[in-house]
């Protein structure tokens, strides 16, 4: 039998209209229609493909289509198991392409073109190991784990020995997270009911359900206004009572003084964080917001480039809870890296999933995480948002408050060709009929 191998791929532009019902609304991103540029590699066994989705709001996923098209090119051909075993050299060459940095070094389009790409392989070696993402990653050695990292420009925050210190001392717990992950998952908050477009009756009337579905906590958008954001969140409290866990989100509106103020305002409502205050690659302004509003927490990261950011937020102490996005850096081999930084500054990873695919991906990395690095916290909370799960293959499952370990092969974000066809735009049946 041959071996098996790369032998093309496809790429899809698929949107959802989400701007028609306002979800996913914010102060910053008043009308999404959540979106991805959709890879899946084929190989040489028909049965056997791995998929990838970079999460976008409409516009613009067409330019990430082209960027994807042109990283994902340099996969054809290529030997599966040989891939597998050499995933952390890939990453490095698709990060070093000189001609592709120019336009933007670990940052941009070419950037999460290249996390797409190598999401799209490691869907496609956790099925070819019949095992879901969060299972490989679990059962690979401390050795194997830190031979997939660049440690270009963060080994001033932590070294190759460091992160394999990390390792070794979460190898004594697999066994026992893994069984607690298997029975009881990791925890969700949720944003559902949150969304600033939102009417106060369905903002209140989600939050009713959240709770009886066992969520505890739930963010709201916020930055409209600070008499509006005292309104609702006024209307929040008096619903779910003084003690029930509610952060905000801001997504990136303010300057650093209109943060301050902003957020002090807002304190009285007892909130366990603040997501996006400023601009998500300004460190200083971090920081410095971090310092002036405490004890009310900054959590930050979905927009965050690269290892780079997060490495400095964790440096300037301008976060106390790190959000990754599983599509936002280059694939699953910087994601590991951020999540080994975090568990040396003891900073908790609280997943982003607020996106199109985004719950059905970023849970593995929350799993392995709760599995082989930090496991089980009660700082640990993942996002998740009900929408648009039905689309794929291996749809999120959420029990109780809490995320359900998938046992399906594969990484997540494998869609059904049928809302591919669907919602392929322009050419979907969808928008071809005037949508």
């Amino acid at each position: 039998m041959s071996a098996l191998e790369i032998t093309g791929f496809e790429v899809f532009d698929v949107r959802f209209p989400t701007s028609k019902s306002l979800d996913g609304s914010d102060a910053m991103n008043l009308d999404p229609d959540y979106s991805g540029a959709y890879l899946r590699f084929e190989t040489n066994d028909p049965g056997l493909t791995g998929t990838s989705l970079v999460f976008s709001l409409g516009r613009g996923t067409d330019v990430q289509l082209a960027a994807l098209s042109i990283v994902a090119e340099k996969m054809v051909g290529r030997d599966v198991a040989q891939s597998f075993t050499n995933i952390g050299d890939i990453a490095r060459e698709l990060s070093s392409d000189s001609q592709l940095r120019w336009h933007g070094p670990d940052s941009g389009v070419f950037h999460m073109a290249i996390g797409g790409t190598l999401n799209a392989l490691w869907d496609l070696f956790a099925k070819v190991k019949g095992v879901p993402l969060w299972k490989l990653l679990s059962d690979m050695s401390p050795e194997e784990i830190v031979a997939l990292i660049d440690f270009r420009y963060i080994t001033d925050a932590i070294t190759p020995a460091e992160a394999l210190e990390i390792l070794k001392r979460g190898e004594v717990s697999k066994e026992n997270n893994e069984k607690i992950l298997r029975e009881k998952g990791v925890p969700a908050y949720t944003t559902t009911p949150g969304w600033l477009g939102y009417s106060d009756e369905k903002m209140l009337s989600l939050t009713t359900q959240a709770k009886a579905d066992g969520f505890t906590l739930i963010k709201y958008k916020c930055g409209k206004s600070i008499v509006e954001d005292q309104r609702r969140l006024g209307k929040v409290r008096e619903l779910v009572g003084p003690d029930f866990a509610i952060a905000i989100d801001a997504n990136q509106v303010w300057d650093v003084e209109t943060a301050i103020t902003w957020i002090k305002a807002l304190a009285p409502y007892n909130l366990r964080w603040v997501e996006e205050p400023t601009h998500p690659e300004d460190i200083l302004a971090h920081a410095r917001i971090a310092k002036e509003i405490a004890p009310t927490p900054v959590a930050t990261g979905e927009m965050a480039n690269n290892r780079i950011i997060f490495k400095q937020l964790l440096q300037a102490n301008a976060i106390s809870v790190m959000q990754i996005d599983a599509t936002r850096v280059a694939g699953v081999n910087e994601n590991i890296a951020n999540i080994l930084m975090a568990a040396k500054y003891s900073v908790p990873v609280c997943p982003h999933a607020g996106g199109v695919g985004l719950c059905e991906m970023v849970q593995h990395f929350a799993m392995f995480d709760a599995v082989a690095v930090t496991g089980h916290h009660p700082g640990r909370i993942v996002e998740f948002v009900d929408h648009l799960h039905e689309h794929f293959v291996v749809p999120t499952d959420i029990k109780n408050g809490s995320y359900i370990a998938p046992l399906q092969p594969g990484a997540g974000a494998e869609m059904h060709q049928v809302s591919i066809d669907t919602y392929q735009f322009p050419s979907g049946s969808y928008w071809k009929n005037g949508a």
